[in-house]
């Protein structure tokens, strides 16, 4: 399966084989998830855009969270469900390509923890210094702290990207759906100790930090609900840090998992199915419970129901009218 073609620039991808019995459902149940998470996020994104209600940091914050998760999945699944109906010979990729997908992969995912981390110290001031909040959290911090959760990922991803991308490459197949960095530098004989080392050292870096964050803050946000006696004030933080302890946990199960099967290779065919499960679960899952648990979008959402069933109701009471004022004015 492994061409010693020295840096070639076609590459050959494993994606998942299916049989032909199951491919056209696999491609269709991937298709529904596909469209299902799109909707979910774009029309979450456009809810807080033209929302007037919703114009607060933590939604604010949460679109970033969207954007990430449109990014990845618009970035991986075209190109899976495309290779999911070619023959293995057929899955080429060019290394360029290649290169721009391990990028956005490792970028967004590495953005979703920096996100997270930033919506904890949200919660931390909304809870903690409720009094303050307005002040701290204002529109310019809130570009910072935005900024700082996309520009941080992308300067440590390029130096992670760019150590594999200077080796030279003596393999053209990529054992993996989709390109992610440890993909990229599986490709090259030369030694790949600095990348490892490296590449160790980010995921730990990112590792403690988010977990340390999440640590912390929700540590600080336990200690207020329990010394305090306003039973609204513990219900509203319980519900709001247990939201975002879910999506959290789900988001650093799924990537770390990914991370520490590349170390074994036996086990190639569960991290297949983890990297793809990687963009399916926190894609749509993000949307769904921070939806649920929102009391805004909740209010906004049966406001909006009322209304069409009002319009609706409306409609089928001039309807009766007007059949009735045509059959007795004018006889038909």
């Amino acid at each position: 399966m492994e061409n010693v073609t020295y840096n070639s620039f076609m590459l050959q991808l494993e994606g998942i084989d299916f049989t032909k019995e199951v491919v056209y459902i696999a491609f269709f149940l991937f298709l529904a998830f596909y469209i299902f998470t799109m909707t979910l996020n774009l029309g979450f994104l456009i809810l807080v855009i033209i929302e007037k209600s919703l114009h607060q940091p933590m939604y604010i914050l949460f679109c970033s969270l969207t954007v990430s998760d449109i990014i990845a999945v618009t970035e991986v699944f075209p190109r899976l469900l495309v290779d999911i109906l070619r023959p293995p010979s057929e899955r080429l990729i060019s290394y360029y390509e290649c290169v721009v997908q391990a990028f956005l992969n490792q970028w967004v995912s590495s953005t979703s923890h920096t996100l997270l981390m930033i919506m904890a110290f949200d919660r931390y001031v909304a809870i903690c210094n409720p009094l303050r909040y307005a002040a701290i959290m204002t529109s310019r911090m809130l570009v910072k702290l935005t900024v700082t959760a996309w520009g941080v990922p992308f300067l440590f991803v390029s130096v992670l990207i760019g150590l594999s991308v200077r080796l030279n490459r003596c393999r053209t197949f990529v054992s993996s759906p989709l390109c992610d960095n440890a993909s990229l530098f599986k490709l090259s004989c030369e030694s790949v100790e600095i990348n490892n080392i490296y590449g160790l050292f980010y995921t730990v870096l990112l590792l403690v930090a988010s977990v340390g964050s999440i640590v912390l803050t929700y540590g600080k946000i336990a200690v207020i609900c329990l010394t305090s006696k306003n039973k609204s004030m513990k219900k509203k933080a319980l519900k709001t840090c247990s939201t975002h302890l879910v999506v959290y946990l789900v988001l650093s199960f799924s990537g770390f998992s990914v991370i520490a099967l590349h170390r074994f290779p036996q086990y190639s065919h569960y991290r297949k199915i983890l990297t793809i499960l990687f963009f399916i679960i926190p894609g749509s899952l993000n949307t769904i419970v921070y939806g649920v648990q929102s009391k805004e979008i909740r209010n906004f959402l049966s406001e909006k129901i009322k209304r069409k069933t009002i319009l609706m109701t409306n409609a089928k009471t001039f309807g009766v009218w007007w059949l009735s004022w045509r059959f007795i004015v004018l006889g038909h």
